[in-house]
């Protein structure tokens, strides 16, 4: 059961009765094993976040989940869900306005993120049914959710992922990666694995320098250092994955990379990646035409 206090207010909606849940932080966990059998009530829980999860424990017939974040740009927003592995036995609807839209089936592919546009006043809420006859009393069904403003989208996340994914960015694009991007490490490719099921491939990156990272993706890991003499010191160097369209058909490359991207449920989703000389000499001339968005360190 969540930790926050909770009553009942029954209010007729879709032909159920809701079961509120007072809650004002980013992640849920709650059961129905504390309220009555009645097989008409729905549990609503309210979360205030752009970011956190919902963990249904003992799951009765449905939950209403409703998103309220305070976002100025609210008119403007994707939300994105992505099932806890396992979820196999409840489908996620979106309602808008009292009618229920398919989102998510208990047949997709493991990891698989779901997005649905969050436009206009009225924010949709998240409706999840669980399957009827079925043995769930020794489960748990849930979710993580982003809200992310359709700006900082990863193409991956986007509608028009198979079309727009796998372009090279153009100057303006890379220009403004590096003031907006969620992660800009500068590095080497170190390794590419394929991933068919879950239609994406990792790139390991291994690299000197993380100029900015929203999270801890990319982290330290201690190697050997050789200095002037041929013997050796501790040092550390920078590593982590990033996730590409498989359909990219993305592959080792010999050389130096800036890689950059957004961050989307702990997982780094690349955007653009030039050879790091190549982007010195955009960076350099758009800087001496002042054509540059902010300012990128060259040391």
């Amino acid at each position: 059961m969540s930790s926050r206090e909770s009553r009942p207010i029954f209010t007729l909606i879709l032909g159920l009765h809701l079961w509120h849940f007072a809650a004002g932080s980013c992640d849920w966990s709650g059961s129905d094993l504390t309220r009555d059998n009645d097989s008409r009530t729905v549990l609503q829980v309210r979360l205030r976040c752009t970011e956190g999860s919902v963990a249904w424990v003992y799951p009765g017939q449905a939950l209403r989940v409703v998103l309220e974040p305070n976002l100025s740009y609210a008119n403007h927003t994707t939300v994105c869900i992505k099932p806890f592995r396992g979820f196999r036995q409840a489908s996620v609807y979106v309602e808008r306005a009292g009618v229920l839209e398919l989102l998510i089936t208990d047949a997709g592919r493991p990891e698989q993120v779901f997005c649905y546009r969050a436009d206009g006043s009225q924010q949709p809420a998240i409706y999840i049914q669980v399957h009827p006859q079925r043995n769930l009393r020794r489960r748990t069904e849930g979710f993580r959710y982003e809200l992310i403003w359709n700006k900082n989208m990863s193409p991956i996340l986007s509608q028009n992922a198979k079309q727009n994914s796998c372009q090279p960015c153009n100057d303006t694009e890379l220009l403004m990666a590096i003031c907006n991007g969620d992660f800009v490490i500068r590095g080497f490719i170190k390794s590419v694995s394929h991933d068919p099921e879950r239609q994406t491939s990792s790139v390991e990156v291994s690299g000197g320098r993380v100029y900015r990272q929203r999270s801890g993706v990319f982290i330290q890991e201690a190697v050997a250092a050789t200095v002037v003499g041929g013997s050796t010191a501790p040092g550390a160097t920078w590593c982590g994955r990033v996730r590409v369209p498989l359909q990219c058909h993305v592959k080792t490359g010999a050389g130096e990379f800036l890689f950059t991207g957004s961050e989307h449920f702990g997982e780094a989703w690349l955007g653009c990646a030039p050879r790091y000389n190549d982007f010195l000499s955009l960076y350099r001339a758009a800087w001496e035409a002042r054509r540059h968005f902010c300012d990128f360190p060259l040391d």
